[in-house]
C-alpha cells in the first residue's frame, strides 16, 4: 500500500519568517486522519527566511532529525551544544529527558530543511545533540543511512528508536532499492525531482505513506534527491 500525499493537500502556517508545510498534524493543522505513521509524528517542510528562527524552546521524549536541504542552520542548546549544518548534512536531538534549544538560519539566504519527529521506544534519559556532513557523491544511486537506531547500523547517528532515516541522489532513469519489509511503516518524500516508487509517481515535496511492502523501489523520472523514514 503506498498513499500518495500531494504537496498542495499538506496543512501548513506562513508566518513571514516561517513557512511551514505539515505532512501530519501540527500546531493549528489538524486532521485526525494524519496524526502520524507508526511512530513517526512529525514531518514539517520549513523554509526559514534569513537572519531569523526559532528562539530557545524546550523538547522532551522525542528523537529530532533536522535535514537540510538549501542553506544551512545554527542549532544551540541547554548542553552547551553549538553547531552549523550545511545543505544535504543532518542532525540528530535525541530530547531524552528534556533539552532547551533555539534553531537559527544566520545566513543571507533562506533555508529549506525537513524537520522530522520520531517518537522513542523508551521515555527518559540523558539528551544529546549531533551533526554529521553525508556528501551527496556518497549517495550517487543508492540509498544511504543517515541516522539509525537498528543494532549494527555502523557509522550513522544514532536515533532512540527502531528505524533509519535514509536519503538517495538518483539520476533520471536511476533505480535504487530500500528492503523496508511488510511490518514496517515507510515515508518517502523527494526534495527534488518526480519519481515512481513502486508504480506511484511522486513530485518534489508529495509525501509517500508506505504500508506492507517488503521492498521499496524508487526510479527517477528526473535528476532527484529523496529521503525516507522506516520505522517499527
Amino acid at each position: 500500500m503506498i498513499e500518495r500525499r500531494a504537496f498542495d493537500s499538506l496543512g501548513g502556517a506562513n508566518h513571514g519568517w516561517l513557512d511551514a508545510k505539515h505532512h501530519f498534524s501540527f500546531a493549528e493543522y489538524h486532521d485526525p486522519k494524519r496524526m502520524g505513521w507508526g511512530p513517526l509524528r512529525v514531518w514539517n517542510d520549513d523554509r526559514i527566511a534569513p537572519n531569523s528562527g526559532f528562539p530557545p524552546h524546550p523538547h522532551a521524549n522525542m528523537e529530532i532529525i533536522t535535514y537540510v536541504r538549501t542553506g544551512a542552520i545554527t542549532h544551540k542548546d541547554s548542553l552547551g551544544n553549538e553547531g552549523r549544518t550545511e545543505a544535504g548534512d543532518v542532525q540528530v536531538m535525541s530530547a531524552g529527558s528534556g533539552i532547551r534549544h533555539a534553531e537559527f538560519n544566520l545566513e543571507s539566504e533562506p533555508t529549506t530543511l525537513f524537520q522530522i519527529w520520531i517518537q522513542p521506544n523508551k521515555t527518559g534519559g540523558a539528551p544529546s545533540w549531533g551533526a554529521k556532513p553525508f556528501p551527496k557523491g556518497e549517495r550517487a544511486g543508492k540509498f544511504v543511512t543517515l541516522a539509525s537506531g537498528v543494532e549494527g547500523d555502523t557509522d550513522v547517528l544514532p536515533i532512540r528508536t527502531n528505524g533509519r532515516v535514509v536519503a538517495a541522489t538518483l539520476k533520471a532513469g536511476e533505480t535504487a532499492e530500500y528492503e523496508l519489509g511488510a511490518d514496517r511503516f515507510g515515508y518517502l518524500v523527494p526534495a527534488t525531482g518526480s519519481v515512481e516508487v513502486n508504480g506511484v509517481t511522486l513530485h518534489a515535496r508529495d509525501g509517500a505513506a508506505i504500508r506492507d511492502e517488503a521492498t521499496v523501489r524508487v526510479t527517477a523520472l528526473e535528476d532527484a534527491e529523496l529521503v525516507l523514514v522506516d520505522a517499527a
